[in-house]
């Protein structure tokens, strides 16, 4: 009686459910109750490790204001987490009971439906994470989750009445679902970055989680009588496809599925296809009507292998010659046709174009490597060694395409440490040429070596890692080793100019005679410098130091009473003392000072009016005694110049504290790249290591830690301005092209079609 009765509630295979009809009802609302019993769990885990994330974020946050950000999110979180649950959960409802009724549904949810993919609009450059982040989880669970979601698509297609339900049609499936809980998360005024925490954790804890959904609709509807039979019945070809290719496009070679948006070429798709603009024809482009079948992604790679064999057989790399690189601009930009030509060459017969996410591919790839050919942050020698790997990368990113999507991807943390470690190269400063065989190495494996093995990119980037590593130390050393030396010199100029000014400030408008005013220039200053760097201003040794200045220059007031002859008896014993002792401290010989001394015996018998013979008097004259003195130690005093008159290496130029360049220079923080081109010098790159705390200079060296040059703020602001330094860029090469790229889409979207690509006008 009861199989009976359950044998009359089986599906017919060979009729179409009237979506009017009360078994459809019965069908969506068991799906609707799945749905709702699975989602609303994993919605409300991912929201209750939300505010554990927050909080480790805001404790490791690198200032306030990034700290709180996190703490904002987190109460904002806090307040509107009800209404996003409500509004997420209500969505996927509502479209489940109208699923039904295709023109109803897509016009009652506003979300862009289209047939194989959902349409991301690229918006503002602040939303471009969210819009990366979206179409990354998409493509991922849309691929690992393929076989189960086209069960559950095509059985839902059968109880609405044949209507073709598709992954982005279906309110169950990732495209939706996602697209769902990003409009619930307009409830939310939060930070973007706490936005992409969040997208993260419902990654985590609802689309990882879809499987056991999708089973328990399948098997629901199984028994219900659905395509009891579908599993058996499904395609076998896709498990038989080649694995690597299989990865990158699981349900492409089902007409059921559709394309799988799988990374930026889904989101970059409108721009794309606005930028091709009307057909132009095979050699113009890819957009003619097409010529037997579209390349299949195997095809695509194995061309793509033949013309890597080609360019890795040609041999070892030379260096860089200076039109290599425009030669290699106009390679990359003739690879769409050779690629068709290699196709063609193979299966016999010329494509005319490929699948647009295959042609977005290629093109990204494309403008990927024009700009690393004009990215001037890059030598020219590194621009052309890194443009040989457009091939393997093209072939990367259609094996996988999360490549562009997500910066933690291999390859692309590979290119990027690659375009660091040549951003600071130079022949000079690479003499061993052992940066440049290291990064020719890399280039030359991924050449020869790379098939479809993307783990070649993981230990490729571990071996760079290495060696960046091992002369990152080296350099350390030798930076440290620079910027003590420099910091002895700058200490050490310091106590000069003190000690200068110090006895000028003493000495005034007095005319003293030369041998005294030899004595406090030269050696006396010197003693005076020792006991700063020694001792320090404030200790009684550098005040004694400045007592004996102020009594030297007292003694040669002329005595012409008895009293003043008498105190200068007095003060002559104290002085002689002082004398001695600074001269020893600044290591004169003992006869050197004893003939010092003489000499000044003689000129103060003269001051108390003794009577000297002809050869004493001479002797004063020649001032013999001072020409023992070393010049070697002579401070900035015996110049004859005023003490704050610049020492050597002092900025003397001038720069408008209100310009570009200065405020540039304001905000140079150390480890900041410069190019340097110096007139009758060679091009160099030189990184801020240090900026002094006394001076206020700036200190350079290269990339193995050698000194280039230390510069005034003033004089770095006027070699800014007038184009003999440039600052480069500091964030990553993906990060840069990635912004440059969207930003040429966009224009080329805004601009009136001409009906002609727009890249080759435009170069970024």
């Amino acid at each position: 009686m009861n199989e009976a009765s359950d044998s009359s509630r089986v599906v017919n295979l060979s009729q179409r459910l009237d979506p009017a009809s009360e078994r459809v009802g019965e069908l969506l609302n068991a799906v609707r109750g799945i749905a709702a019993r699975r989602l609303q769990p994993w919605i409300s885990n991912a929201f209750e490790h939300l505010d554990d994330a927050l909080f480790d974020l805001a404790e490791k946050a690198e200032n306030n204001a990034a700290q709180m950000h996190y703490f904002d999110g987190m109460r904002e979180v806090r307040k509107r987490r009800p209404a996003v649950e409500r509004s997420f959960l209500g969505t996927i409802n509502r479209d489940l009971g109208e699923l039904a009724h295709p023109l109803q549904s897509s016009q009652g949810n506003g979300l862009p439906v289209s047939t194989g993919t959902v349409e991301l609009t690229l918006v503002a450059d602040n939303e471009l994470e969210e819009s990366l982040a979206i179409t990354s989880m998409i493509g991922k669970h849309d691929s690992r989750l393929a076989n189960e979601l086209l069960a559950v698509n095509q059985r839902l297609s059968v109880i609405c009445g044949g209507h073709k339900i598709e992954n982005a049609s279906n309110p169950v499936a990732p495209a939706l679902l996602t697209q769902a809980f990003r409009q619930a998360l307009h409830e939310l005024s939060a930070d973007m970055r706490v936005k992409l925490i969040i997208y993260k954790l419902f990654d985590r804890y609802v689309l990882s989680s879809l499987e056991e959904l999708y089973q328990e609709i399948n098997a629901t509807l199984v028994r219900a009588g659905v395509l009891p039979q579908l599993r058996q019945g499904m395609r076998s070809d896709e498990a038989k496809a080649k694995p690597a290719a299989g990865a990158a496009r699981a349900a492409a070679t089902s007409d059921e599925a559709g394309d799988i948006p799988s990374d930026l070429l889904q989101t970059l798709h409108a721009l794309f296809s606005a930028r091709r603009g009307p057909a132009v024809g095979a050699d113009g482009g890819m957009h003619a009507m097409p010529s037997g079948p579209l390349p299949s992604a195997n095809e695509l790679l194995g061309a793509l292998s033949v013309l890597q064999s080609q360019i890795a057989s040609a041999g070892p790399l030379p260096y860089a010659r200076p039109d290599d690189a425009a030669e290699l601009s106009r390679e990359v930009l003739q690879l769409k046709s050779q690629l068709l030509t290699q196709i063609g060459a193979l299966r016999g017969e010329r494509p005319s174009h490929v699948a647009s996410i295959d042609e977005d591919t290629i093109d990204l790839v494309g403008m990927l490597f024009e700009f690393i050919l004009e990215d001037r942050n890059l030598p020219v020698a590194m621009q052309v060694m890194l443009a040989r790997l457009q091939i393997p990368y093209l072939k990367a990113a259609i094996l996988d395409r999360k490549l562009f999507a997500h910066r933690q991807h291999p390859a692309r943390r590979l290119l990027d440490c690659l375009a660091e470690q040549a951003k600071g190269w130079s022949e000079e400063s690479d003499r061993d040429h052992r940066l440049h065989e290291k990064v020719k190495s890399i280039v030359d494996q991924l050449l020869h070596d790379f098939d479809d093995d993307m783990g070649i990119f993981e230990r490729l980037l571990a071996d760079l890692q290495q060696f960046q590593e091992i002369n990152k130390r080296r350099s350390e050393l030798a930076e440290q080793r620079v910027a003590e030396s420099t910091r002895g010199r700058e200490k050490l100029e310091q106590a000069r100019r003190r000690a200068a000014r110090e006895i000028l400030d003493r000495i005034g408008d007095q005319k003293l005679p030369p041998l005294v005013h030899g004595v406090l220039a030269r050696a006396w200053a010197n003693h005076l410098v020792l006991t700063l760097l020694r001792q320090g201003e404030t200790s009684p040794e550098f005040r004694s130091a400045l007592r004996f200045v102020d009594d030297f220059i007292a003694s040669t007031r002329p005595a012409t009473s008895p009293e003043s002859r008498q105190a200068l008896r007095q003060m002559l014993p104290s002085v002689e003392r002082a004398l001695r002792q600074g001269l020893t401290n600044v290591a004169f010989q003992e006869q050197d000072i004893e003939r010092l001394l003489g000499q000044l015996h003689t000129y103060y018998r003269q001051q108390l009016g003794e009577t000297l013979d002809a050869t004493e008097v001479v002797t004063v004259d020649e001032d013999a005694a001072m020409q023992s003195i070393p010049d070697s130690i002579q401070p900035v005093i015996d110049r004859g110049t005023a003490a704050d008159d610049p020492a050597d290496g002092e900025e003397t130029v001038e720069a408008p504290l209100d310009s570009p360049e200065w405020h540039q220079v304001q905000a140079l923080q150390p480890g900041t790249w410069l190019e340097f081109c110096l007139p009758d010098e060679a091009m160099t790159r030189a990184k801020l290591s240090w900026i002094s705390p006394m001076s206020g200079r700036y200190l350079f060296v290269n990339r193995r830690g050698l000194k280039v040059a230390d510069y005034a703020p003033r004089e770095l602001a006027i070699l800014l301005t007038d184009g003999q330094a440039r600052i480069l860029a500091a964030n990553a090469l993906f990060d840069r092209a990635m912004t440059a790229i969207v930003g040429k889409l966009s224009q080329a979207e805004a601009a009136p079609s001409t009906g002609t690509p727009s890249r080759d006008a435009d170069p970024a």
